[in-house]
């Protein structure tokens, strides 16, 4: 079992202590993220100037704020710079963070990553001008406004054409999609005992990639927290917190992702009435209503014993590599022990 290390946003100063631990304790790779305010790169790139070895992730990059060849040009810097550690997470967000903060159309997401990724890897693999009449993307632009003078250019910069690009997808049709067209897909969540939501996706994306895909060359790399403790339902509270803003508050009521995510894994009524709750600003009863059950379904939480028995059921998944959420150097050196 590969872990990562997910740091979070970033908003008071990247967790170095932390960071040099999973690296001594040899974790395959350290993750950065950005929402509405610190970005994914910076922090990365502060990263990468003070590790040797670690793999550095973005989980994940908002496609809405950055054209494709913005994000190839960043990949390939920070790639070139760290000795081609780099790994491309990216995701589409939400409308609400999408159309309030970046003031773009939230579009049709499917379609603007599969575009998306098909112009970064014609950058990347530097074999032709890039060129693409999508109907998400035009390159090189002719639509209202142009100046007719755009040409299809090459980067100056020699890419790494096998670099890794991930996808931040919970939906089936997303999840399908990555199968297809990506290398790997980060779940914000999940259940290692509910594989079924995860293989009738992954076996109809392997399917259209033309026999290239199938799960042993393909990462389903989901967040998992971890608190340790002596003190379960202390250790729960932490991880309560987070699934009920993700499950109540992050969307709108006719469009949460997490929602609906949690409604498939078996959390209908509960999801429901979390979602009520948060948005009726009752956070604290939203909190309280996240069952026991799905916690301990999805993150690790408890003494050494109780995490090493959960882990257990990972190892018995597909699953290859747990991205970590953790701000425990304790956790961190049990985590590599017992997964070692």
């Amino acid at each position: 079992m590969k872990l990562g290390l997910v740091t979070g946003y970033t908003g008071t100063g990247v967790p170095m202590d932390l960071i040099h631990a999973a690296e001594d304790a040899g974790f395959d790779s350290v993750w950065t993220a950005e929402a509405y305010g610190s970005d994914a790169i910076v922090p990365l790139t502060w990263i990468a100037a003070q590790t040797r070895k670690i793999k550095l992730g973005t989980g994940i990059m908002q496609m809405p704020a950055r054209t494709p060849a913005m994000t190839a040009m960043t990949a390939m810097t920070l790639d070139a710079m760290s000795g081609g550690r780099f790994i491309l997470g990216i995701g589409p967000s939400g409308p609400q963070v999408v159309e309030g903060w970046h003031g773009m159309p939230y579009g049709k997401p499917l379609q603007r990553t599969r575009e998306y990724i098909e112009i970064v890897r014609k950058i990347l693999a530097r074999d032709t001008p890039v060129e693409l009449n999508g109907k998400e993307y035009q390159i090189p632009y002719n639509g209202p406004g142009s100046s007719g003078l755009g040409k299809p250019l090459k980067s100056i910069m020699h890419g790494r054409k096998d670099m890794k690009i991930y996808t931040a997808s919970i939906s089936p049709k997303g999840i399908a999609l990555a199968a297809e067209i990506a290398d790997g897909v980060i779940p914000v969540w999940m259940n290692p005992e509910r594989w079924d939501l995860y293989a009738g996706p992954l076996k109809e994306g392997f399917a259209r990639s033309n026999g290239k895909k199938s799960v042993d060359n393909f990462e389903v790399a989901p967040f998992v927290t971890c608190v340790m403790g002596p003190d379960v339902e202390k250790c729960r509270m932490a991880v309560k917190g987070n699934l009920a803003l993700y499950i109540g508050g992050m969307g709108a009521r006719s469009k949460n992702f997490y929602n609906d995510y949690a409604r498939r894994l078996g959390y209908e009524d509960e999801a429901g009435k979390i979602q009520d709750l948060y948005l009726g600003g009752k956070k604290a009863e939203a909190m309280a209503t996240v069952p026991d059950r799905l916690v301990d379904a999805v993150a690790l939480v408890g003494p050494r014993e109780r995490i090493a028995d959960r882990l257990k059921a990972w190892k018995d998944s597909p699953v290859k590599t747990m991205l970590i959420g953790t701000g425990s150097i304790e956790a961190v050196r049990t985590l590599a022990e017992l997964c070692a």
